[in-house]
């Protein structure tokens, strides 16, 4: 084998393709969104909590929904309990879970933000294709809801790694 030939053939890493493609979109979506004063992250928090108004969510339930671990989901949750947009209230039944919920604040941001999420969504689709985001969309949700993908908790320390998706 040759000293200076590559170890892994280029663009054949899934993570780092996906990496890419995860950065790209964000950045188009925070573009899209930035009028609104919310991030993509920020809007997607939102949009999970607002579908489930009526039974809200803990901060497990929502790590859980957006496949993020529960200190990012706090370090996200901060700003948007700063500016009002969100609430945490202890549960009724046990003091010790806290549920978020979205004020009416943070409904309004939302419902304002929502034809800007819309137009970069119709703005990706035009470009993509509507049948191929579909697609990809099945594609990664089937990827963040592998059961084999899983990385416990102690695996994922070993590693020294650490869940970054904080805004």
């Amino acid at each position: 084998m040759d000293a200076s030939a590559p170890l892994i053939e280029r663009n054949r890493c899934n993570c780092l393709a996906l990496r890419k493609a995860t950065r790209r979109l964000s950045h188009f979506y925070d573009a899209a969104l930035a009028p609104s004063g919310l991030k993509s992250t920020q809007f997607a928090m939102l949009a999970e909590i607002d579908r489930r108004a009526n039974t809200p969510p803990s901060i497990g339930d929502l790590a859980d929904a957006l496949v993020m671990d529960q200190s990012t989901i706090g370090q996200n949750l901060r700003p948007l309990q700063r500016d009002g947009l969100v609430a945490l209230e202890p549960d009724a039944t046990d003091r010790r879970r806290r549920n978020v919920k979205i004020t009416r604040k943070g409904r309004s941001h939302f419902t304002a933000a929502l034809p800007l999420w819309n137009d970069a969504q119709q703005r990706f689709e035009g470009s993509f294709g509507k049948r191929a985001a579909s697609d990809l969309r099945a594609a990664l949700l089937t990827i963040a809801r592998d059961p084999v993908l899983v990385v416990d908790d102690q695996m994922s320390h070993a590693g020294g790694e650490k869940d970054t998706d904080h805004e």
